[in-house]
């Protein structure tokens, strides 16, 4: 496939996960949910529908589970002014966070953007993502930074061909670049997921595998951009340290999210 424009995509819809329970996290966050982990004094969230609202997403898909009546409640002012918001509960929580994606799929209307709700993420990194996609694949934001990596160990490899992804997976032996949790996908990903499911499970990665050896899944480096996965306390702290490249960035946007985020 031929190379796409430098010019940004409009995508009005977005899939956050966030049906997880935040075990590795524990209550170091002080929160119920790590979405709602304060990062410089404002929710993780906030940070990312700030990004979100920057690019133009109307309608906010949030997938939960544990918690989902509290952790709604507690989002809902947070959603900025415009934005719609809609809850999908995944009464199969405990299984990987494929079913997560694959519980929105009726809800959704493609291409959209698919983020986790335990990420930071410089607006750099989704404007990034934006303008170097073709919204008929599914696109994966990718930080060829390797040695800036906070826990390399943990995080998701990816081996690139191209502007291609040949491969994914966290125990992957060769690689080239992290995956940064941030897609633009188009409708195709849900059959793939189905696809790869055994025994009603499978992860996001799984689909992503079986998608990339079809040739469908376009490779985007965001370049010096910064992102963090939030998922234990260490990298809470690094989190926090790192965290003035946010504010920075714009934080909270809009006036109402400004004041819900700093209560």
């Amino acid at each position: 496939m031929g190379e796409v424009e430098a010019q940004q995509h409009t995508v009005e819809s977005a899939v956050i996960l966030m049906a997880g329970v935040g075990s590795r996290l524990g209550s170091v966050g002080g929160a119920i949910a790590k979405p709602l982990v304060e990062i410089s004094g404002r929710p993780l969230i906030c940070y990312t529908l700030a990004a979100l609202q920057r690019a133009g997403v109307r309608t906010l898909h949030a997938v939960m589970g544990a918690n989902s009546e509290s952790l709604s409640r507690a989002l809902a002012p947070l959603i900025p002014a415009g934005m719609a918001f809609n809850i999908i509960v995944n009464t199969e929580w405990q299984k990987q966070n494929g079913v997560s994606v694959l519980a929105a799929a009726p809800h959704v209307r493609p291409p959209f953007i698919l983020t986790m709700g335990d990420h930071l993420f410089e607006f750099g990194v989704l404007q990034a993502l934006l303008e170097g996609s073709d919204p008929r694949q599914v696109n994966l934001a990718i930080d060829r930074k390797i040695d800036t990596i906070f826990d390399l160990d943990d995080a998701t490899k990816v081996q690139t061909k191209g502007d291609q992804i040949a491969g994914i997976g966290k125990q992957l032996a060769h690689y080239d670049a992290i995956d940064t949790g941030l897609f633009l996908c188009s409708g195709e990903i849900f059959d793939y997921l189905k696809a790869a499911q055994r025994e009603g499970d499978c992860s996001l990665s799984d689909g992503v595998r079986a998608m990339a050896a079809a040739g469908k899944v376009r490779a985007v480096d965001i370049g010096d951009a910064w992102w963090q996965d939030v998922d234990t306390p260490e990298m809470l702290a690094r989190a926090e340290q790192e965290s003035a490249r946010l504010l920075l960035d714009g934080g909270c946007r809009s006036a109402q999210e400004s004041v819900a985020c700093e209560r």
